[in-house]
């Protein structure tokens, strides 16, 4: 989506915004002696849109770009007196990128496809995007040559002119939580309080006019829109609604969800009264459901098109009582639990006592045995590529059997891999995921992992807001990941430092919950329902990238395997990224 748009004619710069998104709040351009700026979504506070721009046009254009990148979810560009900047927020919500060719940069904009969609493609970035559905915001390829990404907290310094100055990766953000020699004496009770502090800012910070929350009946969004309810309740001066947003099931697993969804509602209208409940009723959604213009018409491979009919119908819903901002529970699992990379510091510093008898909490906690505990966080993090090698042999004779993030699925031809670098891009990869510290990548990857979002940028033209997620907060993720294990591990209560934090305020029976149903049967069924069209789409596509990539019938086995239930979740999902990746393809050559 091409929400903005920086081009050069005769020599000067030349920005511009698309008029529909301006009239719906979602770019903001203003202007001061420092310059012009154009910022998609909001800094600072997504209430006043204006002011955040002109802050960030205020600090970049007077102070250069080495600084830590302010709270918010956006992209702008920054015409100023003197040079051009572009920059994006830490989490990398909206896309921002730039054609450059001889070191000049010719175009920027928030669609690459706008920027490249009839250039060369580049297969390097299809290896890395096939190495797990991560490998999108954190690199700096994009299906196009010549298309570059800027990336989260960077900022890209231009000439007037267009000659590119330099790259500056983003500062470190001073920490919010407790310094490290005092978390070590944290209790749970004090853990609790400074995470409820930083989740009030972060709730607080991402309200408008008219806010939605997505209410599943569990802990984590629970806890947002209860939160969400009271800030309107103090700020009853300020005019804001409160939309309630729920998928409803009448029928198979889900449906056993819906006493918690009624408690949830019922125990944020005591807080606020006048929120307005909507329940979408989604009996008849399945995943797949549409599959080939939620992939194809992507700005990007989208890895999680399958799951977009359940969303886009929450989102319909949303867009049609005017909300300016959606709020999810996105990213409370790895975030605001307990971290269980933390087995992996105590091995890799010689605990190995302490990390048995930690483990075996764990194992007990989760109802697993110990040793999927270890393999799973000391053995995987240290040797990731070797552990999926020996799960692969171990498990072999499917196609879906023992494939894991990092291995290369048996769908993509060896000598394309080969050519293209698919080696190299899962070592990067799995180097991202686990790093030299998996406890503190744990909270990057997180980030990546945790939300929906091109499904949210591709409809926001239409839906008039964008999703935002409090728990991938900074200072969330900083006030959690100072923590120490012994304020944030309970055996058997997951999440315990949030729950602490929102006891106050869940109601009995959400609090007490340790177990949240799954939307496995919205994908068997999908499976069931759109399976043959998969398979056809498959032997049936004319794009060339597409059988020189793949042997499409054994792709094709993978997706009968999963009909089956053959194959587990990370198998499942690069199953899942392929068939998109296929879909977008496809999509390209109908708009070429």
């Amino acid at each position: 989506m091409d929400a903005l748009r920086l081009e050069w004619a005769g020599g000067a710069p030349k920005l511009r915004a698309a008029d529909a998104m301006t009239r719906r709040g979602l770019v903001t351009t203003v202007s001061s002696p420092v310059g012009t700026a154009a910022v998609v979504g909001w800094v600072g506070s997504a209430r006043d849109r204006v002011r955040g721009a002109h802050a960030l046009l205020d600090t970049y254009g007077r102070q250069g770009a080495a600084l830590p990148s302010p709270p918010g979810d956006y992209a702008a560009v920054l015409v100023c007196r003197d040079r051009i900047l572009l920059t994006r927020d830490e989490q990398a919500r909206i896309p921002l990128f730039f054609r450059e060719s001889g070191g000049r940069v010719n175009a920027v904009s928030t669609s690459a496809r706008a920027l490249g969609g009839t250039g060369e493609l580049d297969p390097r970035y299809f290896c890395r995007y096939l190495t797990g559905n991560m490998a999108q915001p954190h690199t700096d390829l994009t299906p196009f040559t010549g298309v570059h990404r800027v990336l989260g907290g960077e900022v890209v310094e231009l000439s007037l002119t267009g000659q590119l100055r330099g790259r500056t990766p983003r500062s470190a953000r001073p920490a919010t939580g407790a310094s490290a020699p005092t978390a070590r004496g944290l209790c749970l009770d004090e853990a609790a309080q400074d995470l409820r502090l930083a989740l009030e800012t972060a709730v607080g910070r991402r309200m408008g006019a008219t806010t939605a929350c997505h209410v599943s009946g569990g802990t984590d969004s629970t806890g947002v829109a209860l939160l969400a309810a009271r800030l309107l309740a103090a700020r009853s001066d300020e005019p804001r609604e409160l939309v309630l947003l729920s998928g409803r099931f009448s029928q198979g697993e889900l449906a056993t969800e819906q006493p918690y969804l009624d408690v949830a509602l019922e125990a944020i209208r005591r807080h606020a009264p006048a929120a307005r409940p909507v329940i979408v009723d989604a009996d008849d959604v399945a995943d797949f459901d549409d599959f080939r213009h939620h992939a194809g018409d992507a700005d990007e491979p989208h890895a999680h098109a399958f799951r977009a009919p359940f969303w886009s119908r929450l989102h319909g819903a949303a867009a049609g009582l005017g909300c300016d901002t959606l709020l999810t529970g996105c990213g409370a699992d790895p975030v605001a639990d307990a971290n269980p990379f933390h087995l992996h510091r105590l091995a890799r510093t010689g605990r190995f006592r302490q990390m048995t008898r930690q483990a075996r909490a764990w194992a007990e906690g989760s109802e697993r045995g110990l040793r999927d505990v270890v393999h799973a966080y000391v053995v995987q993090p240290a040797l990731p590529l070797t552990a999926e090698r020996i799960t692969a042999l171990c498990r072999g004779g499917t196609v879906l059997g023992g494939l894991g993030a990092f291995t290369r699925p048996r769908w993509l031809r060896p000598g394309f891999a080969r050519a293209h670098g698919f080696r190299e891009a899962r070592i990067a990869q799995s180097r991202f995921v686990f790093g030299r510290r998996p406890e503190e990548s744990l909270y990057d990857a997180a980030n990546y992992l945790a939300a929906p979002d091109p499904l949210s940028w591709h409809r926001a033209g239409q839906d008039g807001f964008f999703l935002s997620h409090p728990f991938l907060d900074p200072a969330v993720v900083a006030t959690m990941s100072h923590l120490p294990a012994m304020a944030t591990f309970r055996p058997g209560s997951p999440k315990a430092v949030l729950r602490e934090a929102l006891a106050d305020l869940l109601p009995a029976p959400i609090r007490g919950r340790a177990v949240k149903v799954p939307f496995d049967n919205l994908y068997a069924r999908g499976l069931r329902r759109h399976g043959e069209e998969l398979i056809a789409l498959c032997r049936c596509a004319r794009h060339p990238l597409v059988t020189e990539m793949f042997d499409t019938e054994t792709l094709c086995r993978a997706v009968r395997e999963a009909r089956l239930g053959i194959g587990d979740a990370h198998s499942w999902d690069r199953m899942n990224s392929s068939l998109a990746l296929v879909a977008w393809l496809e999509g390209l050559s109908a708009g070429s």
